[in-house]
This record gives structure tokens, C-alpha cells and sequence, in this order.
């Protein structure tokens, strides 16, 4: 699916607050919807994209499709739960939590192996990021749900050699000025 025109005018404002920052490299997911959000900041010189299909969202499997609401209606599952679900591999012919860290740790390690000191950005989906936030912080995934991920938000993680710190969660350029 599309970014909305909201969606589009967010990835604009995000693209004016990240042209002001210096990024040794950029990482994408494959998806049509990070390819767009990222569009507007390629415009303007940033590093030309790696895409990594790593960077994918979670596998929602028989959910994929389906609102919150839906999923609730027709699977029984709240939706405040989805993470926990995930996390027991309860999805039905979804990724289970074990083999959405694997393929997004192997992602992570890797950037962070190709940028030392350095400033890497990831275009990724909202899972994505908690499961980032889940192997960076030593959390179980479903402990993210504490934290909020917006849509064209940026989290931040300074990786120090013996703490990792958030630098930004879900900070959004945009909130101000998109209704």
C-alpha cells in the first residue's frame, strides 16, 4: 500500500530534519511504503540507500491485512498483545519471535560491524525497531511495547562499550506542523 498524503507530507518534514545530520549510511527495507518515506531525503544528496530485505517488517502471517480491530474480532487476540504473540510464535503462518530476531539481528550486527564510530540510519517498519530496541537494551520484544513508534519517527541508539543508551525515541520533526 501507499503512503497517505499525510504519510507523504511526514516523510518530507522528516527528510528536512535528517538533511541537517551526518550519515555515514543508509539502510532500507525493501517495502513500498519505506522506499517512499526515504524518497524525499534521496532527493536531496543523502548516501544512496543499502536495501536490505533483513529490514523487513515482522511476518503477520493469516493477520497480514487485517486492522487491530479485525484481528481482534476475527482471532481473538487483543491488540495491545500482538508483540507477546509474536514473541510465543502464536501468529498463524507468521514469523515467531525467535526467527524475527534472527533475521533482523543479523541485519543490525551488520551495519554495526560496516559503520564503527560511525552514524548509520535504518528505514525500517515499526517491529523492526522494537526488535532493535529489544537486542540493543537486552529486553524481551514484548517490553517494547512500552515505547511509542510513530509512523516517520526517529529512535536513536548510541552503542557505548559497556552501556547502549537512547539517544531519541520516537521523536517525530512533523507532529507540530502535519494535522
Amino acid at each position: 500500500m501507499n503512503l497517505s498524503s499525510r504519510g507523504r507530507r511526514q516523510a518530507g518534514i522528516l527528510a528536512g530534519y535528517l538533511r541537517g545530520k551526518k550519515l555515514n549510511a543508509i539502510y532500507a527495507s525493501p517495502m513500498k511504503r519505506v522506499q517512499q518515506t526515504l524518497a524525499p531525503l534521496l532527493k536531496n544528496g543523502a548516501p544512496a540507500p543499502t536495501v536490505l530485505p533483513g529490514l523487513c517488517e515482522v511476518d503477520f502471517g493469516d493477520w497480514t491485512g487485517f486492522n487491530w480491530e479485525e484481528v481482534r474480532r476475527k482471532f481473538g487476540v487483543h491488540p495491545y498483545d500482538w508483540l507477546d504473540e509474536i514473541e510465543l510464535g502464536a501468529v498463524p503462518n507468521g514469523e515467531n519471535g525467535v526467527q524475527f530476531r534472527v533475521r533482523v539481528e543479523s541485519c543490525l550486527f551488520e551495519v554495526i560491524r560496516r559503520h564503527p564510530g560511525g552514524t548509520a540510519a535504518s528505514f525500517c517498519h515499526g517491529g523492526v525497531i522494537r526488535m532493535m530496541l529489544a537486542i540493543l537494551l537486552e529486553l524481551p520484544l514484548p517490553k517494547t511495547n512500552a515505547f511509542e513508534i510513530e509512523y516517520a519517527s526517529v529512535t536513536q541508539v548510541a552503542l557505548r562499550p559497556h552501556l547502549n543508551e537512547i539517544e531519541l525515541l520516537n521523536f517525530t520533526p512533523w507532529r507540530d506542523l502535519v494535522a
